[in-house]
């Protein structure tokens, strides 16, 4: 595997990047790579009744954890509505860009239709256009995915997105952050490449130094 060393996760909403790319972040964090993973909303508005409007913080920090994830940071951003705020969120993607020399960024893929994820993922990629930028898939959420890059899967990267999407117990009820689902397309997109499991990504720009 390419050797990445700082990687940035760009996560429209708590859970996200680990749905698009749990098992890849497991096997980076596994390598040795440095992984700072921005979520632009915690979605307090879409919590079910009785939950505590800071649960999904609260939820993605247990989540990337258990994936190596130790640098996370939470905006606040109102779900649904971050066309209104697009200045702002260009803003927060150079301030982070200035911190650190990233040479991987994880988005949204550019056939994400959701309103939030095309924002970040449209921003992102201004913002980091000189750099390696992988969209990961979100299928229910993608017309066209381009399934260009296959990243190959042990059982151990695959357990730990299954562990990490359980600690959203306030997002429990939604099919895709079963086991079943999550093992279902990693061996669907494992099958591809003739391994057990893998997650595939669309390659929005490539950079070799």
């Amino acid at each position: 595997m390419i050797n990445f060393k700082n990687v940035l996760v760009l996560a429209p909403h708590t859970d996200d990047g680990e749905l698009g790319a749990g098992g890849f972040l497991s096997k980076l964090a596994l390598t040795g790579a440095n992984i700072k993973y921005v979520a632009f909303s915690s979605a307090a508005e879409s919590l079910p009744d009785g939950f505590p409007k800071d649960t999904l913080i609260k939820e993605v920090k247990l989540a990337t954890s258990v994936l190596g994830v130790l640098d996370v940071v939470i905006k606040d951003y109102p779900v649904r509505n971050f066309n209104l705020h697009r200045q702002a969120i260009l803003d927060d993607l150079i301030k982070i860009r200035k911190e650190k020399n990233y040479d991987l960024v994880l988005v949204p893929s550019t056939s994400d239709v959701h309103q939030d994820h095309q924002v970040i993922m449209q921003e992102g990629i201004r913002a980091f256009k000189n750099i390696t930028i992988l969209g990961y898939e979100l299928i229910w959420n993608s017309f066209d995915f381009k399934n260009h890059l296959y990243v190959k899967l042990d059982e151990a990267h695959v357990v730990a997105k299954v562990d990490a999407l359980q600690k959203y117990s306030s997002q429990a009820h939604r099919p895709y952050m079963s086991e079943e689902f999550v093992r279902s397309l990693a061996y669907t997109r494992g099958l591809q490449v003739n391994h057990k499991y893998a997650e595939c990504f669309e390659v929005v720009r490539w950079v070799i130094n």
